[in-house]
């Protein structure tokens, strides 16, 4: 999965006295995505973002984690000259094109999340002042009334049904186009079990018992945490599909399910290990 980095380690601590050196890496995203350049890794792309000596003078900016011993910081203006053989690309590009090392497109998740964390609360939503970065953890404070605002985190699940050796695929009917799971984020005064079946029974129409806990991914398009769960079907079979979340939901044997194009998501896990036969 896409957090799989071993033998790296992300290091996520809040450090505001965290200062760049000309090997730090510079996050720069702006509408159009994230300044990365490509390079070659043996028959891989290598995903590259530009170092401080590439982009220094860029005014303020805010350190974000460290991958190992190098740091990571987030531009917040504009950069007046894009250094040669860089562009900005999605998140959805970066993952398409499947670069490597597998850390830095974890960090470019990761840094989308922090980012989008930063400028979406640049104004306190009790009093409208401005918010300024506090001083101890990574949280906003506002000056005026005292509000303190922390990272967004939102849980959401992935649920992987299983009737006896066929699991319960869909796909979306906008957007990711192969196979997935059932998903979902948490409502308020709801377990994630609850949550599983909840969004089982409105995306399928169909009952489950037996939750029980997979794994997790943090995932920045979104500012998840995604909690995944495997179970078994409770009751009758038949699918009772959502037709304006779904475009198909069909019960699939191990030998018909088909991967994702990518091992890079909690979703993909779930749906290969019962392929395997592991659950």
């Amino acid at each position: 999965m896409i957090q799989d980095i071993f033998p790296k380690k992300l290091y996520n601590h809040y450090d505001p006295s965290a200062e760049p050196d000309g090997e730090s890496r510079i996050i720069v995203e702006g509408p159009d995505g994230i300044l990365t350049k490509m390079g070659r890794i043996s028959d891989a792309c290598e995903l590259i973002f530009p170092r401080y000596s590439e982009v220094g003078g860029t005014g303020k900016l805010t350190y974000l984690f460290s991958v190992d011993d190098e740091k990571y910081f987030f531009a917040e203006n504009e950069i007046p000259d894009v250094p040669e053989g860089y562009e900005f690309r999605t998140l959805n590009m970066l993952r398409d094109v499947r670069p490597a090392p597998m850390h830095r497109l974890y960090a470019a998740f990761t840094a989308h999340h922090l980012i989008a964390w930063y400028r979406q609360n640049r104004f306190c939503g009790c009093c409208g002042t401005p918010t300024e970065q506090d001083g101890k953890e990574r949280a906003l404070r506002c000056p005026s009334c005292g509000n303190l605002i922390f990272p967004k985190i939102m849980p959401a699940v992935i649920v992987g049904v299983r009737n006896g050796d066929r699991m319960l695929c869909t796909r979306y009917r906008s957007g990711f186009a192969p196979y997935a799971l059932i998903a979902g984020f948490t409502e308020i005064g709801e377990t994630l079990e609850e949550t599983c079946e909840r969004e089982v029974m409105e995306e399928a129409g169909i009952r489950i018992k037996n939750i029980t806990y997979f794994g997790s991914q943090p995932w920045g398009t979104a500012q998840d945490i995604l909690a995944g769960f495997y179970c078994d079907l409770d009751g009758s079979p038949e699918i009772h599909m959502d037709r304006e979340e779904l475009k198909s939901a069909e019960w699939k044997s191990r030998d018909e399910i088909e991967l994702q194009p990518y091992d890079y998501s909690l979703t993909n896990e779930i749906m290969k290990q019962f392929k395997l036969g592991n659950i």
